[in-house]
């Protein structure tokens, strides 16, 4: 084959690969109070039982398109030690953050405070030094944590090595902790396991709703993501893009965790981040009929899962719409008459606000002239 020839195939092959990278990264719009921070708050590296240096971590979140990552390496467990010693257990943290320097990512310094229950594995991130952590009494540690202004939040309260059953439930320690301010959130989403339980416990304690890929090896292996995969994340609702905004914003419990393409978290948070996502791009009637053809945009990378609770029916769809993420699609909706507005409404049934409850989303829709 000619040599010209090649150059258009070279052309698209170097567009499909721009936007396979583009796709990659996790996009979620600001909502209309907030920005929206994607942020991975639990991950390990060879500083305690992961695999991989912690540059690895940076250069993984870049990639993602993350905000913010936590190192958050095991404080009692090191499986490394006689391989890579390290007295200091802010090392990893401080590597990451030497990566990180010239980017956009902001890098927590964090500690796993790994117990057995009660109360269990569980992450203080914000830490000052995470060398003070190293005590012997767990209750003496989230002390320590809280007074270096730490947020601390219980890790995968359903892990079956710890509750054979898969069943987070809350223990005498966990209240105590909770009522003296040193126990702030809960995942409800961890690695590859999701739990019904560890979100009623956060609702009903006021705890925040944390979603986290907890990765010990590499994020695509992990997670798939070049076949359409992706992390767990945390989306932090904050006034600004900052560690202080942030903060505030994991203190305020503005949070919404993203596990395999499902959004899970307070309806007050929950909702105007749909309402942000999923807009009308324009609604027409055609010359001839009264079939009104809406567009609607994803503008997430979250594909949604859309149950018709309207009173009209579809021309081109069934009662379920499913949007893929970062495109639009076109809904023909049967009014029967030309009408000036239309109000759709859908229950979005990849979104979770409590066990078994998906929340309700309406859309209003002006038809523009033919």
């Amino acid at each position: 084959m000619p040599i010209a020839a090649l150059i258009p195939l070279v052309f698209l092959a170097l567009l499909h690969h721009h936007a396979a990278a583009q796709q990659r990264a996790i996009i979620f719009p600001d909502t209309p109070d907030y920005m929206t921070l994607v942020c991975d708050l639990h991950m390990h590296t060879v500083f305690s039982d992961g695999n991989v240096w912690p540059t690895i971590r940076v250069e993984e979140a870049m990639r993602d398109g993350i905000d913010c990552i936590a190192v958050t390496e095991h404080l009692e467990y090191q499986p490394h030690e006689s391989d890579i010693p390290h007295p200091d257990r802010n090392r990893a943290y401080e590597v990451a953050t030497d990566r990180a320097e010239n980017s956009d990512l902001i890098v927590l310094n964090g500690s796993e405070i790994t117990r057995d229950l009660p109360p269990g594995h569980s992450n203080a991130i914000f830490v000052k030094d995470a060398n003070a952590l190293l005590q012997d009494d767990p209750v003496v540690v989230f002390r320590e944590a809280r007074s270096q202004g730490a947020f601390v939040f219980w890790n995968h309260p359903n892990w079956t090595s710890q509750s054979s059953d898969g069943v987070a439930v809350l223990t005498d320690m966990h209240r105590m902790l909770i009522e003296e301010d040193l126990l702030h959130g809960i995942e409800v989403a961890n690695e590859d396991t999701y739990s019904d339980e560890a979100l009623e416990i956060a609702l009903e304690h006021n705890l925040a709703i944390i979603g986290t890929s907890d990765i010990h090896g590499l994020i695509d292996w992990q997670f798939d993501v070049p076949g359409g995969g992706h992390r767990p994340v945390t989306l932090i609702f904050a006034d600004e893009r900052s560690r202080e905004g942030l903060s505030a914003a994991l203190e305020a419990r503005r949070t919404v965790a993203w596990f395999r393409e499902t959004l899970v978290g307070r309806e007050s948070d929950l909702m105007p981040l749909l309402e942000a996502s999923i807009r009308v791009s324009t609604a027409r009637y055609g010359s001839s009929t009264s079939v009104l053809a809406v567009e609607l945009e994803n503008t997430s990378s979250s594909p949604f899962l859309l149950r018709n609770l309207s009173s009209y029916t579809f021309h081109g769809h069934s009662d379920v719409i499913t949007l893929p993420p970062l495109s639009s699609t076109t809904v023909h909706v049967k009014t029967i008459d030309h009408l000036e507005s239309v109000e759709l409404s859908f229950e979005v049934l990849n979104a979770v606000t409590a066990p078994g409850t998906h929340p309700d989303l309406k859309l209003h829709v002006d038809p523009i002239g033919e």
